[in-house]
């Protein structure tokens, strides 16, 4: 999958907040999620306020299903008061065959037009986060990785398109490709390098930003940021690329786990960090960490293993 604004009308929505979280429905957002809903976001003081007991609800009460980052388009299909029923086209999903459903507040999108929106070029965040600047160099915005703006020009900073205007980011902070060609593609150990940025991050569910991911939102990004457009949920990409023996997987493959000993349903993802180790995002309450498969019950509940480099 390529991404690509062919299935977009000329006039489209964009997210512009740093990450706007897709939730449920409109009931799903609780009052401790203000920073998260409002516009602009404080994503780091939303996540660090919230206990342990209220981040795990927000998968246990089913409140939050996925994240779009700063400028990514989204299909606006119903209103409802201050909130939009969107789908996300570039987050692939069983749940819609246009993307990926859900509700997120209206004051966190801004419409556009692709005459406006589409350049040759585009830039992608290829550092943790980055920071977008006025012209005269005052910050305004810390975006996320994998947070991709069109380009306007190139000079000593990259000025891009952004749902507030031209800005300008730092030229080591971002990788700058073709809109029509994509990303480029890389290998199976550019994807685990990719992934090692993230270190320690806690896991967030729903999570796809370097703010915070979930299991298959790192997965997600790590294929994104090296020119590989994957499914959002772990059960969709594990039905994508192509399967992998166990004794043949090699660095950047995806390992995914089953309920009842490999047998039962998806609950989790890896990415194959080679001799026998992986790097995940494990569960609410711990980091992005590097866990070895033997002797723990990852080796259990190990049931497919697919590529997509």
């Amino acid at each position: 999958m390529k991404q690509t604004f062919d299935q977009l009308s000329e006039d489209f929505w964009v997210t512009d907040v740093q990450v706007a979280t897709v939730w449920t429905n409109p009931q799903s957002a609780r009052d401790i999620d203000k920073d998260g809903r409002t516009n602009p976001t404080n994503v780091n003081q939303w996540y660090e306020q919230l206990s342990y007991d209220e981040r795990l609800a927000l998968c246990n009460e089913n409140r939050v299903q996925t994240q779009a980052l700063y400028g990514e388009p989204v299909i606006v299909i119903n209103e409802l008061d201050d909130w939009a029923e969107v789908i996300l086209p570039f987050q692939a999903s069983k749940k819609d065959k246009r993307g990926y459903p859900g509700w997120v507040p209206k004051q966190q999108l801004t419409m556009t037009t692709k005459t406006h929106w589409v350049r040759d070029s585009m830039a992608m965040v290829i550092k943790n986060k980055s920071w977008l600047e006025t012209q005269e160099g005052e910050k305004t915005l810390e975006i996320s990785f994998a947070t991709i703006l069109p380009v306007v020009t190139e000079q000593e900073m990259i000025q891009v398109q952004t749902p507030h205007g031209i800005q300008y980011i730092a030229k080591e902070d971002v990788l700058i490709f073709p809109t029509k060609e994509g990303v480029p593609t890389r290998t199976g150990e550019d994807i685990v390098r990719t992934g090692m940025l993230f270190l320690q991050l806690d896991y967030f569910w729903g999570g796809m930003s370097s703010f915070g991911y979930d299991c298959s939102g790192l997965a997600y990004a790590a294929h994104k940021a090296n020119g590989y457009w994957i499914a959002r949920d772990a059960g969709d990409q594990a039905v994508g690329g192509k399967e992998i023996p166990f004794d043949e997987v090699q660095a950047g493959d995806l390992l995914f786990f089953a309920y009842e000993e490999g047998k039962g349903n998806i609950h989790h993802v890896g990415i194959y960090k080679g001799n026998g180790e992986m790097l995940h995002s494990p569960q609410t309450g711990k980091g992005i960490e590097i866990t070895p498969l033997e002797g723990t019950k990852y080796e259990k509940e190990l049931c497919a293993a697919r590529r997509y480099w």
